[in-house]
């Protein structure tokens, strides 16, 4: 990979991990409901689910979406779904001291996991390894991967840290309930660019 190949691949994996996405979007919700250390886990399975997703879809599912693209449909399909089944959950979710009804924060696996329904991760994913490593050699493949494991933990860290800060100015339940609501209204509107290239055709 020539340096300005390398150069594209971390500024890429940067702004695709720091920008407002599914993930982030989540973790804000994390820091602010559950503060950041109970959140670690979430942010490792992030990072480290999607390194592993990168790294799969260059050896070998990226060609079997090219060979049966309905495969890749019905996985966009259930990823929207989750999601609006994730917002659901945020939007409910109790105000601090009510026990159970705030739900728990996502561990490692769940997050890990969660990649696999997140239609902007198969996005960025699919435009890494088209643009970075396009003969989808070990190696090339292998290199994308670590870039985005590299540069994806302190992206999405920063998302944890910004809703841990926003605690205090949450502290009252109207406010924390509002907030919820709000950050679930934005995952769904994150969705928009998933849907708007389905309906139109």
């Amino acid at each position: 990979m020539t340096q300005d190949l390398l150069t594209g691949l971390l500024l890429f994996a940067f702004v695709s991990s720091i920008t407002p996405g599914p993930n982030n979007l989540m973790l804000l919700s994390s820091g602010a409901n559950y503060g950041f250390r109970k959140s670690v886990p979430h942010m490792l399975g992030i990072s480290v689910g999607h390194s592993f997703m990168v790294f799969l879809v260059g050896i070998g599912l990226m060609g079997l979406f090219e060979a049966v693209p309905l495969a890749h449909d019905l996985l966009t399909l259930a990823g929207i779904g989750y999601l609006l089944w994730l917002a659901w959950k945020i939007a409910h979710a109790g105000a601090p001291g009510t026990g159970d009804a705030r739900g728990k924060p996502f561990s490692f696996l769940q997050a890990a996991a969660f990649q696999w329904v997140n239609p902007k991760a198969w996005q960025m994913a699919m435009t890494a390894i088209t643009l970075y490593a396009p003969d989808r050699s070990l190696w090339g493949v292998a290199m994308v991967a670590g870039i985005f494991a590299c540069t994806n933990l302190p992206s999405i860290s920063l998302w944890t840290v910004l809703g841990q800060n926003l605690r205090a100015i949450l502290a009252r339940p109207a406010r924390l309930q509002a907030f919820n609501w709000t950050m679930a209204i934005l995952l769904v509107a994150s969705l928009v660019p998933v849907v708007w290239p389905m309906l139109a055709h």
